[in-house]
């Protein structure tokens, strides 16, 4: 069952609510701050439904319903404590076409109530399509208690700042992008206030030859509650989107409709796409005026060929920022409750891809003990790795784990030995290692909650 979720205007409407007892009561208050004229019908009723009729606030008509009681009505709730009597005020409804609720009766009902959070204007409504209310009002509360309380007041300034450019700026991308990035700003009563003077300023046209601006900004191991705030932003407001493989669609997803998306990972279909051809994706759409974004996985700066592609826009003269995001490697140590520094068992921590982490044609692997290693992309063959490692004078002992896919709903880890690394099974792309004796409390505390630890 699809549901589309609808914020309705009440205001002067007129409404019917079947029943005056316990139900009904815990409906009329949320009916009556929406304005609506609310008529009760029931032969008897609650002494607080008898005095909001008393004082005018609703109008209570004392009898049992009549199917003709619906004529006129926008909406109608059945809230009696008989199941009969509902359904058969839901059936008079279906005949004259007006939207019903039965309380807490599924099959009776065409909409229903959501639990809201509110500040001012804005509500947040959670529905479950009547499946479970008490799931609703739990996560009603958990996220009363994240959302601020000054955003009733913050809301009504921004919309106020939201009709000025309405009424002052053309249509276009450009008003749409600055009424975007309004609702990422505070607002102050100074007039002086920076968001009121970026509200009242004339547009920037772009000029003809004008270049936009990219964004190197990294997206993180894949989890889209690990992007930073700022990230967010620019993905939600990019015209272009150039994102590497890895990236998946949780965060994608983010980016608005009308974006252009475009794969540029190389180990999508596009298998000859090199590092110039991105390089020149990213100028040509720049240049055109666009925002682009250069969604890399993990950190941009961190093994995200981040050096090749600032060089070429600075040499292009295409303007540039980057957004950090958390590294795999990070990512990874955090998931299996391994602190790549320990006071104890590693004062260094060394980062390397697979074909650097090998010690021939480079300088070779410091011999201290006391270094906890993260190798990104070590590839399936683990064994020359080791061979290499304990050739430099690692002990076999040595805890390693290799973590597939971290942060995803898919993640794998598999704790294991230097010397016994080579017999690992295969796993998921991407994965990376983590070896060093800061590894050795994470795989205890893993084996002491399961047995199902794989010892290679």
């Amino acid at each position: 069952m699809q549901l589309l979720p609808i914020f309705l205007r009440l205001e002067d409407r007129p409404a019917l609510l079947v029943g005056a007892g316990n139900v009904a009561l815990e409906k009329i208050g949320s009916l009556l701050k929406t304005g609506l004229h609310l008529r009760v019908i029931a032969p008897e009723a609650r002494q607080e439904v008898q005095a909001l009729a008393a004082e005018g606030t609703l109008e209570w008509v004392q009898r049992e319903f009549l199917p003709h009681d619906l004529d006129g009505m926008f909406l109608v709730i059945a809230a009696t404590d008989k199941a009969d009597e509902n359904a058969a005020v839901y059936q008079a409804a279906i005949e004259r076409n007006v939207p019903c609720n039965s309380v807490d009766d599924i099959p009776n009902c065409d909409f229903y109530f959501g639990s809201v959070v509110r500040r001012g204007d804005l509500q947040v409504a959670i529905s479950t399509a009547g499946e479970s209310p008490a799931l609703a009002q739990r996560l009603r509360r958990e996220i009363d208690e994240q959302l601020p309380q000054d955003l009733g007041p913050w809301l009504a300034e921004l919309g106020g700042l939201r009709r000025e450019v309405l009424a002052t700026h053309p249509r276009g991308e450009e008003r749409k992008l600055l009424l975007h990035e309004l609702a990422q700003r505070q607002i102050c009563d100074s007039p002086s206030c920076a968001t009121r003077r970026l509200a009242a300023a004339p547009l920037q046209q772009p000029q003809p030859g004008e270049v936009g601006r990219v964004s190197l900004v990294g997206a993180g191991p894949g989890d889209p509650e690990l992007l930073t705030v700022r990230a967010t932003r620019l993905i939600r407001s990019a015209h272009v989107v150039l994102h590497d493989d890895l990236v998946p669609q949780a965060i994608l997803g983010l980016a608005a409709p009308e974006a252009e998306i475009v794969n540029v990972g190389k180990r999508c279909g596009l298998k000859s796409i090199t590092q110039d051809e991105i390089n020149a994706l990213m100028m040509k759409r720049a240049q055109s005026g666009r925002t682009v974004v250069r969604l890399k996985s993990g950190d941009p700066l961190l093994f995200g060929r981040a050096a090749e592609e600032m060089a070429a826009l600075r040499d292009a003269a295409v303007p540039f920022d980057v957004v950090p995001g958390i590294t795999a490697g990070m990512a990874a140590a955090s998931s299996i409750g391994c602190s790549l520094t320990s006071r104890t068992a590693a004062s260094n921590v060394i980062f390397s891809t697979g074909h650097h982490a090998q010690s021939h044609n480079h300088a070779p692997l410091p011999a201290m003990e006391d270094a906890t290693r993260v190798v990104y992309m070590p590839g399936r063959d683990l064994n020359l790795l080791a061979i290499e490692w304990m050739q430099a004078g690692l002990p076999e002992d040595l805890p390693c784990a290799v973590v597939s896919r971290a942060s995803q709903p898919d993640e794998q880890v598999q704790y294991t030995t230097l010397g016994k690394l080579g017999s690992l099974d295969a796993v998921h792309a991407p994965s990376l290692l983590i070896a060093g004796w800061a590894v050795a409390e994470a795989a205890a505390m893993e084996s002491q909650t399961t047995i199902s630890v794989q010892q290679a």
